[in-house]
């Protein structure tokens, strides 16, 4: 498949969904699910496809995630994105239920980087609230998406001098999951963390080393997470 059959594809689920053809719709995608594809050509189906509403929308991706398919997950996401700037409550409710119902890693990393990551980038401080109360979420896998969407940031700001008050904010707010015991959801917030690390090392190096000071017992799995991409005279520092 290429990007333009893949767009295509989605033109033409969408056109079925506006005619309230959804079974034809579903069908079309059907093989789609069942094939190992390259994300991003899955990414140009989810955006195609996406009608104007998030409500008329909802129950097809429903739909697609009953199927339970990696590629299905990927589609659903890029779908979602197009109602982040109107609609990112809703949004991010429904990401939530997606991640719990997948129950698996990558599910959780796929929504984690095109959901709450994206949103992070082009809507820092209000999406910031909105993802606040899932570090203290029950399921492992939400918590572990906090962590998948501060390494996204990271990645994409790449340390970038004017970011560094926002780095700064993200180093705060994970302090609260700096001592997670589970390890589906420290190894997201480790990914995190090590991101940071890489592009903001200093600024990284200095918080860990005040979360130890004031007494905090991270696993030390987190630890070797946190300083993986620090330079060797910043990680001396956290040698046992």
């Amino acid at each position: 498949m290429r990007k333009r059959e893949a767009v295509e594809l989605g033109a033409t689920v969408r056109a079925y969904l506006k005619q309230g053809r959804e079974d034809e719709a579903f069908g079309l995608l059907t093989p789609v699910l069942g094939r190992r594809i390259p994300f991003p050509h899955l990414e140009h189906i989810g955006r195609a496809m996406a009608l104007d509403d998030l409500g008329g929308m909802a129950l097809f991706l429903d739909r697609i995630a009953a199927t339970r398919s990696e590629g299905g997950w990927v589609i659903i996401a890029a779908a979602l994105q197009r109602y982040l700037p109107e609609k990112p409550e809703a949004v991010f409710r429904r990401t939530r239920t997606y991640i719990v119902q997948a129950d698996v890693w990558y599910a959780c990393d796929i929504f984690g980087e095109r959901i709450p990551g994206t949103a992070l980038l082009r809507a820092f401080d209000r999406s910031l609230a909105l993802l606040a109360p899932w570090r203290d979420d029950a399921n492992p896998w939400v918590r572990r998406t906090v962590g998948v969407a501060v390494h996204t940031w990271a990645k994409r700001t790449k340390g970038e001098p004017n970011a560094l008050p926002r780095a700064r904010i993200l180093l705060q707010f994970l302090e609260p999951l700096l001592e997670e015991r589970d390890t589906r959801a420290l190894k997201g917030i480790g990914w995190g963390l090590k991101t940071l690390g890489r592009y903001y090392p200093e600024l990284t190096a200095h918080w860990l080393e005040t979360q130890l000071r004031q007494g905090k017992q991270p696993r030390a799995l987190m630890v070797r997470k946190a300083v993986t991409y620090l330079p060797s005279h910043l990680r001396a520092r956290f040698d046992a």
